[in-house]
């Protein structure tokens, strides 16, 4: 599926009925609908942060549904794509942190310094967001969680917004790391996302497990 180490983390997910029928539907969807991310962009965020690979977890619910947006990494954009508000108040957020001022929108880097940019619903309808809600996808990111959490190297998961939030009950161990607050699109970002500094505290939960830093 992968070919990568998460082939075989989960090997026994790709087996389950489940998973089975939500590759059915899925292919369906791609041959009858405008769907997002192209076809073979849906498992990027695992491609390029394998298992043993991933520092940190930035949690998305379901990728952008506009044309041209999504490419299978959360809240990132191809160049060349307008930024969608998320992700500008991301960018935001990182210079009054970090005083970085970053203006690339794909965040394939951020992925292979091992940041996995996972959205919990991997596919989307084109202009109809949550239209792949509930059809197995959360079934197989929560598993991917669940995963990740069993590890004894620690992880870093940052939870923006009530949705990646519930997401808390599949992280149990104490070893791992949460970093929570509210999203960041324009409706909740002024709420407590501005002056979370979650690029700081990162780094400094990284440093704290002698990992190399992010280049943000």
């Amino acid at each position: 599926m992968i070919n990568k180490k998460w082939d075989i983390v989960l090997k026994d997910e790709f087996k389950k009925d489940y998973f089975r029928n939500l590759g059915i539907f899925v292919k369906n969807e791609y041959k009858t609908k405008v769907v997002f991310p192209p076809y073979q962009n849906i498992f990027d965020a695992l491609r390029f942060t394998d298992y043993d690979d991933v520092k940190v977890v930035i949690l998305g619910q379901d990728p952008y549904h506009g044309l041209k947006e999504a490419h299978g990494l959360s809240f990132s954009v191809k160049e060349g794509v307008q930024m969608p508000p998320s992700l500008l108040n991301i960018f935001k957020e990182l210079y009054n942190d970090l005083g970085i001022k970053r203006t690339k929108s794909d965040l394939t880097d951020w992925a292979k310094e091992g940041i996995l940019l996972l959205n919990s619903i991997m596919t989307v309808i084109k202009d109809r967001p949550l239209s792949h809600k509930d059809k197995g996808w959360e079934i197989f990111t929560d598993t991917i969680i669940s995963k990740l959490n069993e590890r004894e190297d620690p992880v870093i998961f940052v939870l923006w917004g009530s949705y990646a939030r519930s997401k808390k009950e599949f992280i149990t161990n104490s070893r791992h790391k949460i970093i929570e607050s509210v999203h960041p699109s324009p409706l909740s970002a002024n709420r407590g996302f501005f002056g979370s500094k979650p690029f700081s505290k990162i780094n400094e939960y990284l440093k704290e497990m002698n990992k190399q830093e992010i280049k943000w």
